[in-house]
């Protein structure tokens, strides 16, 4: 049991983190208002989230103009892609191990 929880990766522990991964390996790129409305979270604390992705290099960002209004975009990068897999197999792993249990 112990292995499995070493494979869980910290940065995908908020609800949030989770919720911006999951869109991100869908969605080839997503703004941050689809980001927001969709999460339902405000503007500073989808900001704060993104920006600890982006810390750890698990997202890009490209910023650009759209007539006058400025436009964020995320997606994911090759490494976010997979540290988030890997969170993944971990969190089913986990789950696994404590069904057979039962």
């Amino acid at each position: 049991m112990k292995a499995y929880l070493e494979n869980i990766n910290r940065a995908f522990e908020s609800r949030a983190r989770l919720g911006i991964m999951s869109v991100l390996m869908v969605e080839e790129k997503v703004d941050f208002s689809t980001l927001k409305e969709t999460l339902q979270l405000t503007d500073g604390n989808l900001a704060s989230h993104l920006r600890a992705l982006e810390e750890a290099e698990y997202l890009g960002v490209e910023k650009q103009f759209v007539g006058r209004k400025p436009n964020t975009t995320y997606h994911a990068t090759k490494a976010g892609r997979k540290a988030f897999t890997d969170h993944l197999d971990a969190l089913e792993q986990l789950i696994l191990s404590n069904r057979q249990s039962d």
